[in-house]
């Protein structure tokens, strides 16, 4: 694992262009229980020493971003991940209080008290599912923003929110990287858990046994299945990413909360990583803004010191 680290490492190097520092976003995107990998490839990430200046989050990824960017640690939040029975503390307020229990042990209240700026997103379900970028005003609530872009239709009520209410952020923007862009982030490194464009809200994993009458306006979700309107922004997000990590999860889906399945895809997360970083180096991939010749120079110097990856001269 090491030897990938350093391999990471390479990366940040060559992006950085042997000029001052770029800024690097963190995106990541929502999923559910899916966020498993995530974690494990934010492990990586942080070990590797990589430094992140901003994170933008929707759903899970807004819970994930929204606790690191509070000074848990990967593992930390890994641990919290693991423990949490997702499905009993998605009754009543319970997931509210957990956040505003974590939030507090970090002495973090509202955004402007995060160590990293952070950002999430939700939609708003009385405004024809307007986006909504919350954290734009340092001083409101960072539990109950995540809370809200988390908010899953039909599963949760909608959160109230300066006279809105506002439902889950997959909805309209599942892969914020236009809202890292826009908070400075020159180099964005995104998590995409979404598996080609399948709908970033899974129905079919989370309706047997639910209240429908807990979300206002079933039709908006219907005409939102039908029309997916949110797919043009994803699109144009996952091609503005410069270093895009999509880990291949088929097989789960968003309520696979199992002991079993979230090990597994933690795992998964890992394999991802390094499968990227592979592709990468070996010119089968590219970052998208950055010249390939410098990328393949740094990470060649990388793999030279680690034994790890033969990277063939230009």
């Amino acid at each position: 694992m090491k030897r990938v680290l350093l391999v990471i490492s390479a990366l940040l190097l060559a992006v950085s262009l042997n000029a001052q520092r770029l800024r690097v976003g963190l995106v990541l995107g929502g999923g559910g229980a899916k966020g498993a990998a995530t974690i494990s490839i934010l492990k990586e990430i942080e070990a590797s020493g990589i430094p992140v200046d901003y994170i933008a989050g929707t759903s899970i990824g807004a819970l994930i971003g929204g606790l690191y960017a509070s000074g848990y640690t990967a593992a930390e939040i890994e641990k919290i991940y693991m423990d949490v029975d997702w499905w009993t503390i998605g009754q009543g307020d319970k997931v509210y209080k957990l956040l505003e229990r974590l939030l507090k042990d970090k002495g973090v209240k509202r955004f402007r008290d995060t160590r990293i700026p952070f950002r999430c997103v939700a939609t708003d379900m009385d405004d024809d599912m307007e986006e909504i970028v919350l954290g734009e005003d340092s001083d409101d609530d960072l539990a109950t923003a995540m809370r809200a872009s988390m908010s899953v239709p039909i599963v949760y009520k909608p959160v109230k929110w300066h006279g809105r209410r506002l439902t889950d952020g997959g909805m309209v923007n599942n892969l914020p990287v236009d809202v890292a862009r826009e908070m400075g982030a020159e180099v964005i490194i995104a998590v995409d858990l979404q598996q080609g464009e399948e709908s970033p809200i899974d129905l079919p994993s989370i309706l047997d046994g639910v209240n429908f009458g807990r979300f206002g306006k079933a039709g908006q979700l219907t005409e939102w299945l039908r029309t997916r309107s949110d797919l043009p922004k994803y699109r144009q997000n996952v091609e503005d990413a410069d270093f895009y990590i999509h880990p291949t999860l088929e097989g789960y889906h968003m309520a696979s909360f199992g002991s079993d399945d979230r090990s597994r895809m933690l795992e998964l997360g890992r394999e991802a990583l390094r499968d990227y970083l592979h592709r990468t180096a070996m010119g089968q991939l590219r970052p998208q803004r950055h010249d390939m010749s410098t990328v393949k120079k740094f990470v060649r110097a990388g793999a030279a010191a680690t034994s790890n990856l033969h990277i063939p001269e230009e």
